[in-house]
């Protein structure tokens, strides 16, 4: 695996080296060594999860006030924009976005630290998302910033309104969302 620096320091896209001949393919999806050395975290991931979406599903931009997850995404069938927002209010990129396109073909990984709200929306017809997390999941304390929150001005890739769930349709603005103070 190779680590990718997005503009946000902590937010990194893993490039996995894929072996492929008429066959298939194969490729080393996570190596802690790696991870550790492009992070300097060697995270307990606690959790896996596997969602599948159709096109134009929007999803979040879902974090924890406690418990709160990092996440290590990918995409195994399909294409996504994955969203990934800074609220660390001491952080020198508070209030700032990273997006990235992961897809099954070029099976980037992006890693989104605590502290984050992450989202993404399908691009592809269909998509099959998943992630490692290193908290487990805490329905009491997710909270849900709006996707298309003005002060944050997230340039996602859509053609129409997206899909939404009910949750995600009534989140709340980026000024209005708990913040975190210290990770």
């Amino acid at each position: 695996m190779i680590a990718h620096q997005t503009s946000i320091a902590d937010v990194l896209v893993f490039e996995p080296k894929v072996f492929g001949d008429d066959r298939g393919f194969f490729y080393e999806s996570f190596n802690e060594n790696v991870f550790a050395e492009a992070t300097g975290l060697r995270p307990r991931f606690v959790q896996d999860n596997h969602s599948k979406s159709a096109k134009n599903v929007l999803r979040g931009l879902h974090y924890q006030i406690q418990q709160p997850q990092g996440k290590l995404v990918r995409v195994t069938l399909g294409a996504v924009f994955d969203v990934a927002v800074d609220l660390r209010i001491n952080s020198p990129t508070y209030g700032q976005w990273v997006g990235e396109v992961l897809s099954q073909e070029n099976k980037k990984m992006l890693w989104v630290p605590e502290g984050f709200a992450h989202g993404f929306l399908v691009l592809s017809e269909s998509a099959e998302f998943l992630y490692k997390t290193t908290d487990f999941y805490a329905p009491q304390h997710e909270r849900c910033i709006i996707w298309n929150d003005t002060t944050l001005d997230i340039a996602w890739p859509l053609e129409t309104a997206p899909a939404l769930s009910a949750k995600d349709a009534q989140g709340s603005h980026f000024t209005d969302a708990e913040k975190f103070t210290a990770l």
